[in-house]
This record gives structure tokens, C-alpha cells and sequence, in this order.
């Protein structure tokens, strides 16, 4: 038995992670340039992770409020990846295209509702 090594694959050591670095920040960058949605939940990040430093949290529940909220972001890039690659196979509509994509935002659905449930449980134990 053969194996098969992808020629689109980079080198070991050093190399491969200075490359993937690159494909990362590629990826950011086509994300922010593309998606709204992924634009908007970074909005919120940027409101929400310096928020989390001023609230009067412990350490514990402030690394909760943090992770969450990054959560929703990694959700929502490869929610955005499964509609690319959805898309690149082909615009036709299909039940198997839009189940990917229904599950991918049903996904990015829940992740959002764990924002505001960590979020509300938090602070509602600090106001209560």
C-alpha cells in the first residue's frame, strides 16, 4: 500500500509553521473582507473581551466570558468555510447544500446563545 502525499503540502519544522501562519492570517483576512457575519461577531468581540476586564468578575468567570466570545468567532470561520466550500462545488440548489449550511448556522446559533447565557449567568449572580 502506497502513501499518497499531497503535493499542495508545505515542509516540516520551521517552515511549515511560518506557512501556515500565513494561510491563517489569509484566512482572517479573507473572512473580514468577505463575511459580514464574521465582521459583526468580531465587532462584538472587540466590545465584549475589554468589557470583561472591567467587570467585577472573578479570574475563573472572566476567562469563561473571554473563551465564549472567541468560541463564536472560530464557529462562525468555519461556518463561513463550509458555505465556500458548498459554494465551490456548486450554486445549484441542493438538499445537501443547504443542510451544510443550515447545520453551519445552527452552529454559529448556538454559539451566540452561549454568549448570552454565560454572559447573563455571570453578571445576573453579581446584580441578584
Amino acid at each position: 500500500m502506497s502513501s499518497y502525499r499531497s503535493p499542495y503540502k508545505g515542509t516540516s519544522g520551521i517552515q511549515r509553521i511560518l506557512n501556515a501562519t500565513r494561510y491563517s492570517l489569509a484566512g482572517f483576512k479573507t473572512a473580514f473582507q468577505n463575511e459580514a457575519a464574521f465582521r459583526q461577531i468580531l465587532l462584538i468581540n472587540l466590545i465584549l473581551i475589554p468589557l470583561s476586564f472591567v467587570m467585577p468578575v472573578s479570574r475563573v468567570e472572566q476567562a469563561l466570558m473571554v473563551a465564549v466570545c472567541l468560541l463564536a468567532l472560530i464557529v462562525e470561520l468555519l461556518n463561513s468555510a463550509i458555505e465556500a466550500v458548498v459554494d465551490r462545488i456548486s450554486m445549484e440548489q441542493h438538499e445537501l447544500s443547504k443542510n451544510a449550511k443550515d447545520m453551519g448556522s445552527a452552529a454559529q446559533f448556538v454559539a451566540l446563545s452561549l454568549i448570552t447565557v454565560t454572559w447573563g449567568l455571570i453578571l445576573a449572580g453579581y446584580l441578584i
